[in-house]
């Protein structure tokens, strides 16, 4: 039995110097690794060695052969994550607003051990969100879980809303009140996460802010209310910000200046149909909710965007804008 027990040692042993030490940069010979192997105790040949390393890409590693001078060497090469997967995670990560910095570090500390010693130098990252506050407490992590929690069990959920006084101290709306909600879907726009349901002080489909919430707990004795036809349509309507505010749906055209293409493809997808209509301006037909959001993003681009139809809307753009002047005589 102990010999048995030294022989699983072994092959763990070699399975974690692989993932840990070895890369396509980063190689290690039959006789290096027997080295290795006697520092923690463990006495190998080089016959079973070569036994040892096929058992483990039998058992799903893909272990390399290289050349080192004469004789062969070997390392990890195909993971669970690519290099490049991993960069775009711990971006993500690093980038994301309503994470800690605290969790952010943590979270990157754990990818960095998916990949190579080697690789996980160049996975480090500053936790810097640019112009913008990184979240200060962990809640937001944990509502999620909840949240998320009664989407899968199909059960209702129950929270408290707040908002912020100008002590910048955190207030419960409506002197604390219970919120309970059927969840549905979790929707991550504009750097936060919002909860898509049915509630039922509303008697509607609303959408709340996670990182808003306090003391979410799920009902394990209170099935969801689930949706009419009509209600799974705004569900989706409300997967968009720009919809949140249930303003009308129209199909608008809208003129462009051409540097700002790439922009519009962001915002309504490469199916867009863009029309060049003179050397420096594009438009598009497109459907969109006239609302607050709608507004807001259309005027951040100054007098390089504007609406062109229908007539109406054009009147209801004139209108927002002399609100906006108005607001500063």
């Amino acid at each position: 039995m102990a010999g048995l027990s030294r022989q699983k040692q072994k092959l763990l042993t070699m399975k974690q110097y692989f993932e840990q030490k070895t890369d396509d940069e980063h190689s290690i010979t039959g006789n290096r690794l027997i080295e290795i192997l006697a520092q923690y105790g463990i006495k190998a040949e080089r016959k079973t060695i070569y036994d040892d390393i096929k058992t483990l890409c039998d058992s799903g590693m893909d272990i390399e052969i290289t050349k080192d001078g004469h004789s062969n060497a070997y390392y990890l090469g195909a993971r669970t994550f690519q290099d490049e997967e991993l960069f775009v995670l711990v971006d993500a990560i690093a980038s994301c607003r309503f994470l800690t910095k605290k969790k952010s570090q943590e979270l990157i500390a754990k990818i960095q051990g998916l990949t190579s010693e080697y690789k996980a130098k160049q996975l480090k990252r500053d936790v810097f969100v640019n112009n913008r506050s990184k979240a200060m407490n962990e809640s937001v992590y944990y509502n999620l879980n909840k949240v998320q929690e009664g989407i899968f069990e199909k059960r209702t959920i129950s929270f408290q809303y707040y908002d912020y006084n100008f002590n910048k101290k955190k207030i419960l709306k409506h002197d604390g009140e219970i919120y309970t909600v059927s969840p549905f879907v979790t929707v991550w726009e504009e750097d936060n996460y919002y909860l898509v349901c049915y509630c039922n002080k509303h008697e509607k489909i609303c959408r709340y802010r996670i990182d808003r919430m306090a003391n979410v707990k799920v009902n394990p004795g209170e099935k969801r209310r689930e949706l009419n036809a009509d209600e799974k349509l705004a569900v989706t309507n409300n997967q968009s910000l720009y919809s949140m505010y249930g303003g009308e749906e129209r199909t608008v055209t809208i003129q462009f200046a051409k540097h700002l293409l790439a922009t519009v493809i962001d915002r309504f997808g490469e199916k867009v149909i863009c029309h060049q209509d003179s050397d420096d301006t594009f438009y598009i037909n497109t459907e969109v909710q006239i609302s607050p959001t709608f507004w807001g993003w259309l005027f951040k681009f100054g007098k390089e965007a504007k609406v062109l139809a229908p007539q109406d809307v054009v009147e209801m753009a004139k209108q927002q804008l002399d609100d906006i002047r108005r607001s500063y005589e």
